[in-house]
């Protein structure tokens, strides 16, 4: 229900935004919004609070995992933070018509990915993917169906993929502030 309503709001104020960019009529090209500039901004925005969160949490700690409660089988900090990078190959190699670069890897992310500096270059690098599929976007192959990154036989399109990549980006941060408050930490994102 979280998801179906955090999608709604997204496609929302996507339209929004396409909807005064239409009204802008007057404004150099330069100047005009397109399909590829909201989506970025969108990935940008998870991606700035994202990885300051994912910063914001020492390598000792990256290990956490709470005890406190039914958190039996839950991914700890750093499994949190590959998963995401983990989906982002996934689905922004799809948007950008290209073969994942770790292969084999699912959605949790390579083996050989242990330490927080690793963890965290993985993470960037899966942004900087994002950053350049997004903007191979455009009106004519916004909404023109592509394989489905994960494998199920229904088509997809990258602005439907464009869209999950933020909602669940933004799924997992609400977990990682969850970690990070637990072990006596302010996001970054929460400090004035």
């Amino acid at each position: 229900m979280r998801k179906t309503a955090s999608f709604v709001v997204m496609v929302l104020w996507c339209g929004s935004i396409v909807f005064a960019q239409a009204q802008s009529g007057g404004k150099s090209a330069e100047e005009r919004l397109t399909i590829a500039k909201v989506l970025d901004h969108a990935l940008s925005n998870v991606e700035r609070e994202f990885v300051g969160a994912a910063d914001a949490m020492p390598e000792e700690k990256y290990d956490f995992v709470p005890t406190s409660g039914e958190f039996k089988g839950v991914r700890n900090f750093a499994q949190q933070v590959k998963h995401v990078a983990a989906v982002n190959y996934l689905v922004l190699s799809a948007i950008a018509g290209e073969k994942p670069p770790a292969e084999g890897s699912g959605e949790n992310g390579p083996d050989t990915v242990k330490t927080k500096a690793d963890i965290m270059k993985y993470l960037r690098d899966s942004f900087a993917l994002g950053h350049r599929a997004i903007g191979g976007i455009n009106e004519q192959n916004v909404v023109t169906p592509i394989k489905n990154p994960f494998g199920e036989s229904n088509p997809v399109t990258r602005l439907g993929m464009s869209t999950l990549i933020v909602g669940h980006c933004f799924d997992h941060y609400g977990q990682i502030v969850e970690y990070l408050r637990m072990n006596g930490i302010i996001p970054p994102a929460s400090r004035q």
